[in-house]
């Protein structure tokens, strides 16, 4: 049931797609659905191969430089290129732009975790072959990135020659014209190591200014009749030669290839390959994707969403849900990139993106992944001090808005550094991450120091004036309107934030008095601080209309005239690649949900009335020229009865890359819309909310559809939902009894005995 993606294209620009599309990664490392043969020259191609972290520094460069501009930018680097595998029959190189295909499909087995590419070829001269290409980037071994080809001679071919490399000469992909992604900076790497031995051949790369390295051990294995073998070993390639004589039997290829850096692996790249090496290429292609499949087996089963009705959105969740389990990182040195391991959109850095849209999905299905994202989040804190001081502030934390081990990348500061929510973004992650653990161990190990520090940010960034809280020269999550006084998404979340902060101070007070003694003397941390916490966060001052009994974005946004979308020429959207900023920052005209992604997050205290007046108000002036905005709209259209708006944005969600509704795939996928998502079928279409209270669920079926249910997690439970057009059924699959609320009511559910209701 939808468990396959099948592409069938061969043209060049859905080639360029489906590289990112067909991608494979494992939150390690990630390598796009290149040809193994590659492309002629007159094809456009991004081959790539990423590791999550790995990155190189070049220096900004500012007409104008003032104090406090970052200096460096950081980007993920295409690092050695191992897919290379080139097939020759007699004469004549194999390439599917060439001769006669009678058949060929590509296949992204999502239930298995492996790609694959079926051909049935003729050549040019007759010569006619099937070959089928496989590939895996395992969970299990997560350094592993393994190849298989088996090649099967039809006529006319006495003699098939394979020709495998491993390239360490490699170079990122830059775009002049696109600010998504990098317009410089091509080459960053050097090869220090090209070895060759009998049973493994080596390159190893180094970063030209963050001392980085990477090494990628290789080998290869054929089953032939009597191969012929040798090998080519240049400055920067390695080639393998296996000449075989068309028997008459099917020729299988498998290639091994481990990737160590030095981020995780120390000096000794090599020493700790090696063994991985050894184990796995003592395995068979088809053992690997068994052991993969019952990983997936075990992702699934907690993970999976099923939508009766509608095959092609059924579609679009499950590769939204693998392609976010691919780009995850797994480890305390990474995260989840906005574009993940599939592209170089964004070089690869982190965004806020990860805490609003994708740490929920991981919270609520694998609160171990989603663990490790506050983790690494926790370990750029000392960055997040030092930017704040930089920034002007004597204590706190400013996150940066762009970033993959700490620093603030991002030149343009009225939509980057401005955007101090994202402190209060991760804030609010912690926050959820507890409510639905409630880890108390991580909550006075991690979570405190984290609240109390970004907090203290907002003490420091704000001003009392009249007897409220308020805070000057900001950007919120709409990046067309930048630099302004009292943000409302920014202000409720640091609202949000400092009333938290102060709260977990005094549980720490009463329950762990020593540790709280030891966090307040590491920060030297004072009692008068967390007061001042509360009446920053009790007096927060909250911009709002009272003609048009909406939330205003903020001081000066509704004093300005509209932009006209109707008379917009489609052509010219998104409007920030055909309008310069400043343009756009004196309409009234929005990128993204603002105010109305706030009224998601925390709706509790706005009356129902403000929530709608607001929806309808932003609605009319939100371009959607974010990824991000259309699962907000379509989550707040849930909750507000607007079933048919809920449905049309969702469906916007659901497969904008499989669809490249963006235009701009090719350069990696759409990580926090993929979260989003998930986000509009949980969040919007069964109304699961997680308070402190307990967790709430106003469940709607869309009319579209015959049913959906889905598995989450909640307070170490695993819950089953199942959402018909007459009943709800709720099943507690592990856990002990728990208490839940469905619309408003208190229901109790038991392991194993299934509960409706209406």
């Amino acid at each position: 049931m939808v468990w396959k993606l099948t592409k069938n294209e061969v043209d060049n620009h859905n080639l360029l797609l489906d590289e990112s599309i067909l991608s494979l990664g494992n939150g390690y490392l990630g390598v796009r659905g290149n040809f193994e043969e590659g492309y002629p020259e007159t094809f456009s191609s991004i081959r790539g191969t990423y590791i999550n972290a790995f990155h190189d520094e070049t220096e900004i460069t500012y007409g104008e430089k003032l104090y406090g501009y970052p200096v460096m930018q950081q980007k993920i680097l295409n690092v050695i290129d191992s897919q290379g595998i080139e097939i020759y029959f007699d004469d004549e190189k194999f390439s599917v732009f060439e001769g006669e295909l009678f058949h060929f499909e590509r296949n992204l087995h999502m239930d298995q975790g492996f790609a694959e590419r079926i051909v049935h070829w003729k050549s040019p001269k007759g010569r006619e072959a099937k070959l089928h290409f496989k590939r895996i980037v395992s969970f299990i071994t997560r350094e592993l990135f393994a190849q298989e080809v088996t090649i099967e001679a039809i006529q006319g071919i006495q003699e098939v020659k394979i020709v495998s490399s491993l390239e360490g000469e490699v170079t990122n992909f830059v775009d002049l014209n696109d600010p998504r992604v990098a317009s410089g900076h091509a080459k960053r790497l050097d090869v220090i190591e090209v070895r060759s031995e009998d049973a493994y051949n080596l390159i190893k790369d180094l970063t030209y200014v963050t001392e980085l390295e990477v090494a990628c051990i290789s080998s290869s294995h054929i089953e032939a009749v009597d191969p012929h073998y040798s090998k080519t070993v240049g400055k920067s390639r390695i080639e393998e030669v296996y000449v075989c004589a068309s028997s008459g039997e099917p020729i299988r290829f498998t290639k091994y290839n481990i990737y160590t850096d030095s981020l995780r692996h120390g000096d000794e790249l090599v020493e700790v390959a090696l063994p991985l090496h050894e184990k796995v290429k003592l395995q068979a292609f088809d053992d690997l994707v068994a052991e993969q499949g019952m990983y997936m087996a075990r992702f699934w089963k907690n993970s999976d969403v099923v939508i009766e009705g509608d095959e092609k959105l059924q579609e679009g969740i499950r590769f939204n849900l693998y392609q976010l389990l691919q780009s995850v990182g797994k480890d305390p040195y990474s995260n989840i990139a906005a574009k993940g391991l599939s592209g170089e959109g964004y070089e690869g850095h982190y965004f806020w993106d990860t805490e609003i849209f994708m740490f929920p999905v991981f919270l609520m299905t694998n609160p171990e992944i989603a663990k490790n994202l506050l983790l690494h989040r926790y370990s750029i804190l000392d960055s997040a001090r030092a930017r704040a001081k930089v920034m002007g502030h004597e204590k706190g934390a400013l996150f940066p808005w762009r970033t993959i081990n700490g620093p603030e990348s991002s030149a343009f500061f009225p939509a980057g550094t401005a955007q101090y929510h994202i402190s209060a973004d991760i804030a609010y992650s912690y926050i959820q991450y507890y409510l639905v653990t409630k880890d108390e161990e991580f909550l006075q190990d991690y979570m405190a120091e984290m609240l109390f520090e970004t907090a203290r940010l907002w003490v420091d960034t704000g001003h009392f004036h009249n007897n409220q809280f308020k805070i000057d020269s900001v950007t919120g999550p709409d990046e067309y309107t930048c630099v302004v006084n009292n943000n409302y998404y920014t202000n409720k979340m640091a609202q949000h934030n400092l009333l938290w902060a102060e709260k977990v101070y005094r549980l720490l007070e009463e329950k762990a008095p020593s540790r709280l003694e030891e966090v307040a003397e590491k920060l030297e941390l004072t009692e008068e601080e967390a007061e001042k916490w509360k009446e920053a966060g009790g007096k927060m001052y909250l911009p709002y209309h009272e003609e048009l009994k909406i939330h205003a974005q903020d001081d000066s946004f509704l004093q300005k005239s509209r932009w006209d979308l109707e008379k917009t020429p489609a052509d010219k959207f998104p409007l920030l690649l055909h309008y310069h900023p400043l343009t756009l920052y004196r309409y009234q005209v929005c990128k993204q949900a603002d105010t109305v992604l706030a009224h998601f997050l925390l709706e509790d205290d706005v009356d129902e009335e403000t929530l709608k007046n607001s929806y309808d108000y932003y609605e009319e002036i939100t371009t959607h020229d974010s990824s991000l905005s259309y699962s907000v709209f379509s989550i707040m259209a849930s909750k507000l009865g607007y079933q048919k708006r809920a449905y049309d944005y969702f469906r916007e969600t659901a497969r904008l890359d499989l669809d490249n509704t963006h235009g701009n795939t090719k350069d990696g996928l759409h990580m926090a819309n993929m979260g989003g998502t998930w986000l509009a079928i949980v969040y919007g279409f069964a109304g699961l909310r997680v308070k402190e209270t307990g967790l709430y669920l106003n469940p709607m079926l869309p009319e579209q559809w015959q049913s959906f249910h889905f598995h989450f997690q909640y307070l170490g439970r695993l819950i089953n939902i199942h959402i018909e057009k007459d009943a709800v059924s709720y099943e507690l699959l592990e856990g002990d009894e728990l208490t839940i609320w469905h619309r408003g009511e208190a229901v109790a559910l038991k392991q194993n005995r299934r509960l409706q209701v209406r």
